[in-house]
C-alpha cells in the first residue's frame, strides 16, 4: 500500500524490521483509545532514538491532545534528531488542537515514519509534504494494513459518509440463531454475553429490527461486569416500519434515559401514526425513512446508515434477527461480524436461520476473511471481516 498512497517519495531513508517493531507498538498504544475519541481516529506516537523510547502516547479522547504531543512531551528536548513512528499521518490544521506537524518540526525530529495517510480532506498527504518541506524524512506504508483496519471506521466514515457496520449473532452448530418461537435466550454463554456488552460500550449505535423487540424486549445497553469497560453510550434503534414497538417494551420505557430511536416508514396509515405519536410522547425520536423497493415492510437500509452517518456516527452494532441480518449480508452493507458459536444442535427445520436467498449453490456463498478466532467460554469466538 505504500506506494500507492504517498505522497511523494520518501526521502533517502527506508522502513526497516525495527520501523515495523516500533509501529506495531505504536498501534498498540492506539486501541486504548478506543471507545474514547470516535468519531476521530485512534493513533497511536513512539519517539524512539538510538533504539531507545523517549515518549510514547495515544489520543486519549475527543477534543484532547493528539498522540503525538503526548510523546513529545514526553520525550522533551531528546526529541532532536530522533524518529517518531505515528499511526496516521500528523495532521496539519488546526481543528480542536493545533497542527501536530507544527510540533514535530519544532521539535527537531529528523524522521516520521507514518503507517497511513490521514484521508480527512484537510491533511490527505499535506501533513507529509509540510513535514518534507521542512526537511524531515518520511516514511509511509510501514504497518499499513493493520493500521488500515484499526481505522476502518474512521475511514468509511470519512470516505462514504456511513457507519462502519457490526453485525453480531451467536448461532449453535447447526446454525440456529433462535428456535422456531422466536427465543434466542441463551445460545451462548455468560463469558460470550459478556464479551457482547464490551463490545455495546465502545460503539455508537445498536441496531435491531422490531421482530427481535416484540420477541426478546431487550434493553439494548452496556452492562459489563466492570463498568469502566463502558466508553461510550450507544443509541439504541429499531428498524420499525410500521411503529410496532410495545409501549410496554423496555425500549419505550427507558428512552428517556438512553437515547433510542426508531426508523419507519415515510407514509403511515392512520393506526401506525397513532402509534408513532404515542411512542414519541414517550422519549423516542421517531425518524422517517422511504421504503427500501423490495418486500415489503423493508425499510431503505442505505437510508439508515446515511442518517447515522449524518450524525458522525463511526460504529453502528447491529445484533439482529434473522431477517435484518440476512438482508445486510445479502446486499454486502456489513463490515464485520462477531459470531459466537455454541457447542449446541438444535436439530429443528424450523428453527431460525440468517437466509441470504433461497436455494442458494456453494458456489455463490459469501465468502468472509477470519481474522480472529479463540475460545470464549464454552463457546468458539469468531470475528469475521467481508
Amino acid at each position: 500500500m505504500g506506494k500507492n498512497m504517498s505522497a511523494g517519495e520518501p526521502i533517502s531513508i527506508t522502513t526497516s524490521d525495527d520501523d515495523a517493531r516500533w509501529m506495531h507498538h505504536a498501534l498498540e498504544l492506539a486501541e486504548r483509545g478506543r471507545g474514547f475519541v470516535e468519531p476521530n481516529p485512534v493513533v497511536g506516537a513512539v519517539i524512539v532514538k538510538d533504539g531507545r523510547v523517549l515518549g510514547e502516547g495515544y489520543h486519549e479522547k475527543f477534543g484532547g491532545p493528539h498522540a503525538e504531543i503526548h510523546a513529545l512531551r514526553t520525550a522533551g528536548p531528546q526529541a532532536a534528531g530522533a524518529t517518531a513512528y505515528v499511526t496516521l499521518e500528523p495532521c496539519c490544521h488546526i481543528g480542536k488542537t493545533g497542527p501536530c506537524t507544527r510540533a514535530l518540526i519544532e521539535a527537531k525530529v529528523s524522521r516520521v515514519v507514518a503507517a497511513v495517510l490521514d484521508p480527512n480532506p484537510l491533511v490527505a498527504g499535506r501533513g507529509v509534504l509540510e513535514l518534507r518541506r521542512h526537511g524531515i524524512a518520511v516514511v509511509l506504508g510501514t504497518c499499513a494494513r493493520r493500521a488500515t483496519r484499526i481505522n476502518a471506521p474512521f475511514f468509511k466514515l470519512i470516505n462514504l459518509k456511513r457507519p462502519y457496520v457490526i453485525a453480531k449473532w451467536a448461532q449453535t452448530l447447526d446454525g440456529a440463531i433462535a428456535d422456531r418461537f422466536n427465543s434466542s435466550k441463551w445460545i451462548s454463554c455468560e463469558e460470550s454475553r459478556q464479551q457482547v456488552h464490551t463490545l455495546r460500550g465502545r460503539v455508537d449505535a445498536i441496531l435491531v429490527g422490531v421482530g427481535t423487540v416484540l420477541a426478546d424486549d431487550p434493553l439494548l445497553t452496556a452492562r459489563p461486569r466492570d463498568p469502566v469497560e463502558i466508553r461510550r453510550r450507544a443509541i439504541r434503534c429499531v428498524l420499525d416500519a410500521y411503529c410496532r414497538v410495545p409501549l410496554d417494551s423496555r425500549l419505550v420505557q427507558s428512552a428517556k434515559e438512553y437515547p433510542t430511536v426508531i426508523f419507519h416508514h415515510r407514509l403511515l396509515e392512520p393506526a401506525a401514526e397513532d402509534r408513532r405519536r404515542h411512542i414519541a410522547a414517550a422519549g423516542v425520536e421517531c425518524v422517517a425513512i422511504d421504503h427500501s423497493g423490495e418486500a415489503a415492510g423493508e425499510l431503505n437500509f442505505i437510508a439508515v446508515l446515511d442518517e447515522l452517518g449524518r450524525r458522525m456516527m463511526s460504529h453502528v452494532l447491529v445484533e439482529g434477527g434473522a431477517e435484518v441480518l440476512g438482508h445486510l449480508l445479502r446486499h454486502r452493507l456489513i463490515d464485520e461480524a462477531h459470531v459466537f458459536v455454541a457447542p449446541r444442535i438444535l436439530g429443528d427445520h424450523r428453527a431460525r436461520r440468517i437466509v441470504l436467498q433461497p436455494n442458494t449453490k456453494l458456489n455463490e456463498a459469501l465468502n468472509a476473511s477470519v481474522i480472529e478466532q479463540a475460545s470464549c467460554g464454552t463457546d468458539i469466538k469468531m470475528v469475521l471481516q467481508f
